[in-house]
């Protein structure tokens, strides 16, 4: 009689590490998709980021360059700035999903044939 407590003791810690060990999976795949979608978030922010201020960094360097070539004062690199603060914006917006790129609008609905396909 006394392998019956034994093995009801043995029966219920095996239970036990299975439970704990289950659970463990589970937080440390919960931790993994939360980093996974932290890592997308801050690579897109990124993305974002850099397209803008490179619209602006673009739009000040031209406008350097035209008013240091042509002598025509701030006023190339203002008008160049805020043309590239423009540019950099509407880049932000394409690539948000928020405004169609220039491709889409020239597709008719009916013509959904590629470069090549013939006809």
């Amino acid at each position: 009689m006394t392998e019956k407590p034994e093995e009801s003791l043995e029966a219920r810690l095996k239970r036990l590490g299975d439970d704990i060990a289950s659970k463990r999976t589970d937080k440390s795949d919960d931790v993994e998709a939360r980093a996974a979608e932290s890592r997308q978030g801050y690579a897109a922010a990124m993305k974002l980021s850099s397209e803008f201020i490179a619209g602006i960094v673009v739009g000040a360097f031209l406008g350097y360059l035209l008013d240091h070539f042509a002598g025509t004062g701030p006023w190339g690199m203002i008008i160049l700035l805020l043309l590239g603060f423009c540019a950099g914006v509407l880049n932000v917006l394409r690539s948000a999903g928020l405004v169609a790129t220039p491709d889409q609008g020239r597709r008719s609905p009916g013509n959904d044939k590629k470069d090549g396909d013939g006809a």
